[in-house]
């Protein structure tokens, strides 16, 4: 049987990315993105635009790995996240939820524009979604639209993913154990 799914969201998961600016977390090491293109400022002056911080913990590819999910990436980086984030975090290149027309697309209903995506791309597979922006829309939508079981866990962009984190996503495959063998 297929491993339950794991999407990782990076921008407050696995990047903190609201933490105090001048204070990178313990642990963490920093990464320069650069972004891509130009900008003119007000004076029309073209200058290339500040690389991207992005903090990291390389601990948490190993713990990732050892939790029994098949990772994908579910992420505005997409495939960019196989460039930038896996080799830090040690990971292999993973699958990506390509997003095309609905990426940051606010829905009227209220569900994040990645949930529907989501759902579709597990296809009755069990998941669970690390993220820092779903709601309690979002769970009534994956409640309501996904056969299988779905956790959709919430990571303080603050902190990102800490010890407790893992546990509660070991605590879900665990339970989808539990369920194959007494089912």
């Amino acid at each position: 049987m297929n491993r339950p799914l794991l999407f990782l969201d990076v921008d407050g998961p696995l990047n903190p990315y609201a933490a105090q600016p001048e204070r990178r977390p313990d642990g963490y090491t920093t990464l320069r993105v650069p972004r891509i293109g130009t900008h003119e400022d007000d004076r029309g002056i073209s200058s290339r635009r500040r690389p991207l911080r992005v903090w990291l913990n390389p601990e948490h590819g190993r713990s990732l790995l050892q939790l029994g999910f098949e990772l994908c990436w579910a992420t505005t980086w997409m495939d960019d996240a196989n460039r930038w984030i896996a080799p830090v975090l040690g990971l292999p290149e993973l699958p990506f939820v390509d997003f095309g027309d609905v990426l940051l697309q606010e829905r009227p209903d209220g569900v994040h524009w990645k949930t529907v995506p989501l759902v579709d791309y597990a296809g009755g597979r069990p998941f669970a979604w690390v993220d820092d922006e779903q709601s309690e829309l979002d769970q009534t939508y994956v409640t309501a639209h996904h056969q299988g079981p779905g956790l959709l866990h919430h990571v303080n962009p603050r902190i990102g993913l800490r010890e407790n984190d893992f546990h509660t996503l070991a605590d879900f495959t665990s339970s989808l154990d539990t369920s194959r063998t007494t089912g």
